[in-house]
């Protein structure tokens, strides 16, 4: 398995750093600038301790790197944070570099192309822009981490999302408990915390 990721400028860097950890096989990273910048901020990792997850790494200004050609054989892109700003882009075939010529080159060979969107609230704009992108064969993941596996950690709660990532490249994981159904007894309303 050969696998790009892709970190954008959008809150919600760690996705994109645990996914580098949970990947098996090939894994290749492009980090924007101010995804560097995010990655520091949020979760105290250099760029370097990024680069250190993967295999291969370009600079997103890298536009002669072998992935920018479609030539070049991989599997699956995830953009994983996905700023609305690259979204869009991709959705209006603005290749200006090397995350979103990649991202074209997965459009146009009919590769996996997962983009983990962050933002809220969405605009019009933003959803006519998604729509365009579904529509073209991405596969759009807002990050919505769910509740009833009753995370205790926000690690837990990054596993689920990057676990749903997983599951959509066809990964064998135990990142998170899978959803089982319960039998509801009663009406017991909403539980509370206790103060």
């Amino acid at each position: 398995m050969d696998t790009i990721v892709g970190i954008t400028g959008a809150s919600g860097v760690v996705y994109g750093l645990r996914l580098l950890e949970a990947l098996p096989g090939r894994k290749t990273v492009i980090c924007s600038e101010d995804g560097v910048k995010l990655l520091e901020l949020e979760t105290g990792t250099v760029a370097q301790g990024l680069y250190d997850r993967a295999d291969v790494h370009y600079e997103n200004s890298d536009m002669f790197s072998p992935l920018a050609s479609g030539s070049v054989r991989f599997d699956s892109l995830v953009i994983a944070p996905c700023s609305m700003s690259t979204m869009s882009k991709i959705a209006c075939g603005i290749a200006d570099n090397l995350i979103t010529r990649v991202a074209a080159v997965a459009l146009k060979e009919r590769r996996k192309l997962i983009l983990l969107i962050r933002e809220t609230p969405i605009s019009s704009i933003h959803l006519a822009n998604l729509e365009r992108m579904a529509l073209a064969g991405a596969i759009i993941m807002p990050a919505s981490p769910a509740f009833y596996p009753e995370p205790k950690s926000v690690d837990q709660m990054v596993d689920f999302v990057v676990g749903r990532v997983l599951d959509q490249l066809g990964v064998t994981h135990d990142l998170y408990r899978r959803w089982e159904g319960r039998k509801v007894t009663g009406s017991r309303g909403p539980r509370r915390r206790p103060r």
